[in-house]
C-alpha cells in the first residue's frame, strides 16, 4: 500500500504516544512541542505541558516559533518564570524532558553546542539554553532526531545535555539523582530505549518498511538488539489532521 505520511508525521505521533495522561513534560523547541500538543488532543488531554520560559499547563492554539512567545502561556494554570519551572525540575516535579539532538552517543549523552573542537568549530549550534538543566533533573529524557551516522556517533564533540554518561551509576556519581536519565530516543527510523544493566541504547521497534540493517547503517556504535524486534504504528487521517491544525505553515511538519 502506498505510504501517505511523512517521516516527520511518523515521528511525532509515535512520540506522542510515550506521553501519559496526568504526566508532567519540559518542552523543548519543534518536535517535542508538536508531539506532547498531539498527546495533549487526544489520548493525553490532562498532559501538563511546562515551557522554558514560564508557561505551565497551556492549551496552546497553534505551534509557537519559541518556547518563550505568548502562546506559551495559553490558558495556561500559571504564567510564571523560568526560574520558578528550572525549580520545579529541580524539586522532582516534571517526568519527562523532550528534547531534540544535533547528536548522540551510546549512553544517551547529547552535543546541541558545537560541531568539531569548542574553540574552532566546523559548526556552532544553538547550545544549551535549558536543555542541560531538562536532562539533569527531569525523571526521564525523551530525545527527537534525525539518525545517520554523523549524528549517531561513538563519541560526541561536546557534552551539552547528560545521558547515562560513562555508563551504569555515572550520573549518580556525578551528583545526578538515582533512576533518573534518558528513556526514548525517535527517530526517523525507528523507537530506541536504554538496556538497564548496561544503560546502552537498544532498539524498541523500528518504523514500517525500514530494516534492522538501515537501524544499524546509520550508526557508528553498535546498537543493541532485543530478542523480538516490534513496528511503530503509523499515523492515522485523524492524527495527521491534528498535526496540521497544530502546525498550518509546516514550520517543523512540513506541507
Amino acid at each position: 500500500m502506498p505510504v501517505d505520511y511523512t517521516p516527520t508525521e511518523l515521528m511525532a505521533t509515535v512520540a506522542s504516544k510515550l506521553l501519559e495522561d496526568g504526566k508532567s513534560v519540559f518542552v523543548g523547541t519543534g518536535l517535542p512541542i508538536i508531539a506532547a500538543m498531539l498527546a495533549q488532543r487526544t489520548h493525553a488531554p490532562r498532559l501538563l505541558i511546562i515551557f522554558e520560559a514560564g508557561g505551565i499547563g497551556p492549551k496552546v492554539p497553534i505551534l509557537p516559533v519559541s518556547v518563550g512567545e505568548s502562546r506559551t502561556f495559553h490558558l495556561g494554570v500559571a504564567a510564571s518564570s523560568m526560574h520558578d519551572v528550572m525549580s520545579l525540575s529541580q524539586q522532582g516535579y516534571v517526568d519527562y524532558g523532550f528534547l531534540g539532538a544535533a547528536m548522540i552517543d551510546m549512553y544517551g549523552n547529547i552535543n546541541t553546542t558545537v560541531i568539531g573542537d569548542h574553540d574552532h568549530p566546523t559548526s556552532r549550534l544553538p547550545g544549551s539554553g535549558g536543555a542541560n538543566d531538562v536532562g539533569s533533573f527531569s525523571w526521564h529524557t525523551i530525545i527527537i532526531m534525525r539518525q545517520e551516522k554523523r549524528r549517531f556517533v561513538k563519541k560526541i564533540d561536546f557534552l551539552t545535555t547528560p545521558g547515562y554518561l560513562s555508563g551504569p551509576g555515572a550520573r549518580e556519581e556525578s551528583g545526578l539523582a538515582a533512576n533518573t536519565g534518558p528513556y526514548r530516543i525517535i527517530t526517523q527510523l525507528g523507537l530506541y530505549g536504554f538496556d538497564e544493566a548496561t544503560k546502552r541504547v537498544k532498539l524498541l521497534a523500528i518504523h514500517p518498511g525500514v530494516t534492522v540493517g538501515q537501524i544499524q547503517d546509520n550508526s557508528e556504535f553498535e546498537i543493541l538488539m532485543p530478542e523480538v524486534v516490534g513496528t511503530t504504528a503509523p499515523p492515522t487521517v485523524e492524527e495527521r489532521r491534528i498535526l496540521h491544525e497544530i502546525d498550518p505553515l509546516g514550520v517543523a511538519i512540513g506541507k
